[in-house]
């Protein structure tokens, strides 16, 4: 936990530099408070790296695309020449990602988890898929995940700007 605040402090003095007076000074607390309340309810002190990118990726102000492609690299296995991702790590990811709806009380069941697999890996024979696979399937929006496309188009929408006015 210590280790993932220190990369929080400098991930958000980083942000304050960019973004000045739009950053609060407290957010690599609040952060961290939301990563330990979803990754380490039984409080060992401890947690993963790997889920916490996940979570910070999942809630980065980033593209769609850009999450799914850095949700394989933090994911995936090298399998010789390539780069793969496994039924297992799949679970991994799918477990770790479903920590942020689960926080507010929309979280789904562990059978959500594998039926998404399942679909993610219909009709493959190997024991891991390429990239392109797996964003083809993330691009499909399995309803696992529909939370991920719904934060994205959100906020998204938040600056937009009309010049209508409404009665």
């Amino acid at each position: 936990i210590q280790q993932i605040f220190r990369m929080l402090m400098k991930l958000f003095q980083r942000a304050r530099l960019e973004k000045p007076g739009q950053v609060d000074p407290r957010a690599a607390e609040f952060t961290l408070s939301l990563l330990v309340a979803m990754y380490d309810r039984s409080g060992t002190g401890y947690v993963k790296t790997r889920s916490a990118a996940a979570a910070l990726i999942s809630l980065s102000g980033d593209t769609l695309l850009a999450k799914y492609r850095a949700f394989f690299k933090f994911y995936a296995v090298p399998d010789g020449k390539e780069t793969l991702i496994t039924r297992s790590a799949l679970r991994s990811l799918l477990t770790d990602l479903n920590q942020i709806p689960a926080i507010v009380g929309e979280g789904c069941t562990l059978s959500c988890v594998e039926i998404a697999i399942h679909d993610c890996f219909h009709g493959v024979l190997n024991a891991a898929i390429v990239e392109e696979k797996f964003l083809s399937w993330l691009r499909s929006e399995p309803a696992v995940l529909l939370w991920l496309p719904t934060c994205y188009r959100l906020s998204a929408t938040e600056m937009v700007s009309h010049q209508a006015r409404c009665r």
